[in-house]
């Protein structure tokens, strides 16, 4: 017996009409005008944006409002884009793979990062302090000196450390038997003492206050004077030759001698040195103390570079990676145990380490003796001065290790180098009897990489 409603059941093939590709179009086109539908219809397809849609895929015009307001909109994103980032700042379209006319959500393939790429320390895997950080335009550094000092008699030797400058803003320079001040705010220049014929000033540094200087002498003598007041307050002994390096520790004065011993020195104890640390097989050419105090590292002629900690006289560690004399060390100010190390003639490379982890991290051959190393507090960057055979000084961006600048001027090793208490201006010292000073850092609050500093030149004079 057949089913009473069959008759009523026609196969879909017979009622249904057929369903062009204009028609759907054209129903999607004018579904805004349609009432809506009592239940929702979800639809496989989703465009995120309508400036993306390619409309002349079905020669189709696009609405003149939309136009419009597309353009409005992007004056407004001009306009903040400039705002929040510089005007230099480039346009979506100007950045290499994005394109406006493309839609947001697209397929890309997934870059595989290695982990060590998000640390500040950088590994040598990849090559030689090599990042893969995005290329950023480089700041503008001007190439010639602001001011340069005649400094008769400046010594021509790699082994001492004759400039510094204080946190006072007056610089020290030792010129023979002499130590002279030099008043950056007021350009005056004070004749601090004279050691006298038969003896030389192998190396000067400041305390941290800026008030008391502390001299190292040929004799092997260190002594302590008071430049406010243009007296010595103190004299140390116990070396038995040259003292060419210092670091100061807040109280704490280490002395490094040619005699390949280091002396630690309160000067708030009677007693001329409190502790002895050995292990360097020759002069001690580097001494630098890190930002926290926490860690001593010393560089020698004998190619060691070893760090020590506020109670050791042995190192507790020890790397031997350079082939010629370390005198130039640097902490970083920046990351906790980033140290920086340069090598001399047969070297010629500035070799970072983890000394947290006691891990060498990269290496960059400068293809000129390395003399001197200070990182900028302002900027993770850091400045190195060189010998032979360029006698350049090189402003580099860290980790990168790429060159913002390139300074020369120098006719000698340029084997002197301090950083102003600003962090903005360092000074250079070489054989040719010439300091010069170069604005190479930007301050803390103006990072523009637009701006050029360091443009005036303010004649040249004498420290004497």
């Amino acid at each position: 017996m057949e089913d009473p409603t069959a008759s009523n059941v026609t196969p879909p093939s017979m009622n249904t009409p057929t369903v062009t590709l204009e028609s759907r179009i054209n129903h999607l086109i004018n579904a805004k005008n349609s009432p809506s539908p009592s239940r929702s219809i979800y639809s496989d397809r989703f465009i995120p944006s309508r400036s993306g849609s390619n409309y002349a895929l079905f020669d189709l015009a696009k609405d003149a409002k939309e136009d419009g307001a597309a353009a409005s909109s992007g004056s407004y994103a001009t306009l903040l884009r400039a705002a929040m980032f510089g005007p230099e700042t480039p346009e979506k379209r100007d950045i290499t793979g994005f394109s406006t006319s493309r839609n947001i959500f697209r397929f890309k393939t997934e870059t595989n990062r290695c982990l060590d790429s998000f640390s500040p320390f950088v590994s040598d895997e990849n090559g030689p302090g090599v990042s893969h950080s995005p290329i950023k335009a480089l700041r503008k550094v001007s190439r010639s000196p602001y001011k340069v000092l005649d400094a008769p008699a400046l010594q021509d030797d790699f082994y001492l450390n004759l400039v510094d400058w204080s946190a006072q803003n007056v610089l020290a320079v030792g010129l023979g038997n002499c130590v002279y001040l030099w008043n950056a705010c007021s350009s005056k220049v004070t004749k601090l003492c004279d050691l006298g014929a038969d003896d030389s000033v192998c190396s000067v540094g400041w305390a941290f206050r800026g008030t008391h200087l502390a001299i190292g002498t040929s004799t092997g003598k260190v002594q302590i004077w008071d430049a406010s007041r243009c007296k010595r307050t103190r004299t140390m002994e116990g070396h038995r030759l040259r003292v060419g390096a210092m670091a100061w520790s807040s109280s704490i004065l280490s002395s490094g001698s040619r005699d390949k011993s280091i002396l630690q020195r309160d000067i708030r104890c009677q007693e001329d040195h409190v502790s002895k640390l050995t292990g360097h097989k020759s002069e001690v050419c580097g001494l630098k103390w890190s930002y926290d105090n926490r860690e001593l590292a010393s560089g020698g002629n004998d190619n060691r570079l070893f760090v020590w900690n506020q109670h050791s006289t042995q190192p507790v560690l020890k790397y031997s990676e350079h082939t010629a004399a370390v005198k130039a060390i640097a902490w970083s100010p920046h990351v906790h145990g980033l140290l920086a190390s340069g090598g001399g003639t047969a070297d010629r490379c500035i070799r970072f380490w983890n000394t947290t982890t006691n891990t060498p991290l990269s290496s960059i051959d400068t293809s000129s003796q390395v003399c001197n190393l200070a990182w900028s507090k302002n900027v993770n960057e850091l400045v190195s001065t060189h010998g032979y055979s360029q006698n350049q000084i090189i402003v580099w961006k860290y980790p990168t290790m790429s060159k913002i600048a390139t300074l020369t001027g120098h006719t000698y090793r340029v084997l002197y180098l301090a950083v102003s208490p600003d962090g903005q201006t360092i000074v250079t010292g070489a054989g040719d009897e010439t300091l010069r000073f170069w604005n190479v850092f930007p301050s803390p609050k103006s990072q523009n990489t637009d701006s050029e500093i360091g443009s005036t030149f303010f004649g040249r004079t004498t420290i004497r």
